[in-house]
Formats: C-alpha cells, structure tokens, sequence
C-alpha cells in the first residue's frame, strides 16, 4: 500500500475566517486580488495542521468568476500569483517537503457538466496551465462533473512532463446516498471514470466535493477497476461539508451552509473508512477547514 499523504482543506472559509472579503462573481479570486497575503496564510495553516500538499487558489481565476475581459487582461497574473503563493508557504516548511498542487478547475462552472464546450476548453486551460507550471509539483483537475473534462485536462497538462491527478465530483442526492451505484453529476458511471483513468496516464484519480457518505462506494468502484487491470493508480477523497441537497444549484452560486453534524471527529472517521476502503490520499474540500485536517491526520498517521 503506498504511504498516506494529506492534502489541504478549503479555501473560502478559511480565507474569510482570517479577514479575507469574498463576494461573487469574483469569489476566492478576490483575494489574490486585495488580500494576497492571507491567501499564503491559509496555505500555512492549512500546513501546520498537517498537510502535505497545497493547492493553488486558482480555482476561480476562470472567465466564469472573474469575466472573459479581466481574465485576458490580468488572468496570467493572477494565476502565476496563485502558483507562487503556494510555493513559498511549501517551501517554508522545515520538517518534511509539501508538494503545491495546480488547480484546475471546470472552466464553464461546477456542478455544470451541460456547459463544457470542447472547442474552447483548451484556450482556458492554456492560460491556467503556462502561468501555474514554474510554481507546481502535479497537477490536479478537480470538481470535475464528466469524463471530458478530465480529458481535457490530460491534454492540456501533457506537454509540461508533470504527473497529474484527476478528481471527479460524485451525484450525492439521496438515492445515490442510498446505496446506488456511484456516479458522476453528468450521470456517467464511477466504473466507467475509473477504466478511463486506468488508461489516460493519471498517477491518482480522486472524488471530491461531494458528501462524505458517498465517497466510499466510488473508492470501493476504482478500486475493484483498478485490481482488475492492473492499474497502480492511487486513489484520493476529499469531501465537502455543504448541507441539503446540492444538485439544483452551482457549486460557487455563494456561500452554502455547512452541516453542523461534520465535526472534526465525524470527518476524520469518514476518511479512516475510505482508506479502508482503498484511499491512499485524503484531505478536504468546501467546509473542511484546519481544525478538520489536524485531527483527520490524527487519526491516521498519529
């Protein structure tokens, strides 16, 4: 079994817990606009609770948050901003080496699988990818709702040689909570998701930004996949901590309430079950703050 690594938490809470203002359409890149500082806090914090890998706040340095005119006019910028942030609170950790992850978000908006236009993903993908590459270790497209979208990233990261992980947001109304099989928000097959990712070149295909409760059954799926041909890909799990059922609204429509059941020790028993079930990589997502990681690493590492 390959060593457990933690990833970070989500951004937007702990931005604003530590003086940040987000506001849409703008959202956590109006941070790396008026408070860039604070952005590189929280990856410290995010740090000394324990995590050993870092993920860039690119995630809304998009068209959809930030508009087609700032994005050609400052994107590059700020992106590179992002990146480098990221590095410098990764660098600045003495006791052991934390690798800085490259956000790549959905480009036309999460929980928004009915917008992805493949013929012009990739003059986005361009932009995020040349400005966040001098900062990253790997890459990681994440709330990604349809198998096209990971493709896209794969192609749009191929060229820089860097490993590059896949996370896929899961349906988690009830039915799926339930017991159905697991899929994707477009309503693709986990099973389907995991045997392309056993064959795109992915180090880790991961689920995040879904309920906890569903997050086993797709780690249980890309596992059997996985066994089953072969495949040394690694699997990762990070939830996200939003309350009643998300499915009708986007992802970044505001700020969603946060379930007051998902302590620190709910969650972290959560992620104990995954890696039972097969996760070798496991953090949090929207909701999922410091204290959530520190004891979630607690409870796996000691």
């Amino acid at each position: 079994m390959s060593k457990l690594r933690i990833l970070d938490g989500g951004m937007s809470r702990e931005l604003m817990r530590l003086g940040a203002e987000l506001k849409q359409p703008e959202w956590s890149a109006l941070a790396l606009i008026n408070s860039p500082d604070i952005v590189r806090k929280v990856h410290e914090e995010f740090i000394a609770a324990g995590s050993e890998v870092v993920t860039t706040n690119s995630y809304a340095l998009v068209p959809f948050h930030i508009g087609d005119e700032r994005f050609r006019k400052e994107g590059a910028e700020l992106i590179a901003r992002s990146g480098q942030l990221a590095r410098e609170a990764a660098d600045a950790c003495s006791d052991r080496k934390v690798l800085v992850a490259g956000s790549l978000p959905p480009i036309f908006g999460s929980y928004e699988p009915e917008n992805f236009d493949p013929s012009r993903v990739q003059d986005y993908l361009k932009v995020l990818v040349e400005n966040l590459n001098p900062y990253i270790d790997v890459w990681l497209g994440e709330t990604l709702s349809l198998v096209a979208e990971g493709e896209a990233v794969r192609t749009a990261v191929a060229a820089t040689g860097k490993p590059f992980w896949i996370s896929f947001t899961l349906a988690d109304n009830a039915t799926q909570r339930n017991g159905s099989e697991p899929k994707l928000r477009s309503g693709e097959r986990v099973e389907d998701a995991a045997i392309w990712a056993a064959s795109s070149g992915a180090s880790v295909l991961l689920f995040n930004c879904s309920k906890p409760e569903v997050m086993r059954p797709a780690v249980e799926t890309a596992a059997r996949v996985f066994k089953g041909k072969g495949a040394t890909l690694e699997i990762g799990v990070y939830a996200n901590a939003f309350e009643g059922e998300q499915g009708d609204s986007a992802a970044n429509e505001g700020l969603h309430d946060t379930r007051d059941d998902l302590n620190d020790d709910v969650y972290s028993r959560f992620a104990c079950s995954w890696v039972e079930a097969g996760a070798t990589i496991v953090g949090g997502c929207c909701g999922i703050g410091t204290g959530h990681i520190h004891r979630l690493r607690q409870a796996l590492l000691g």
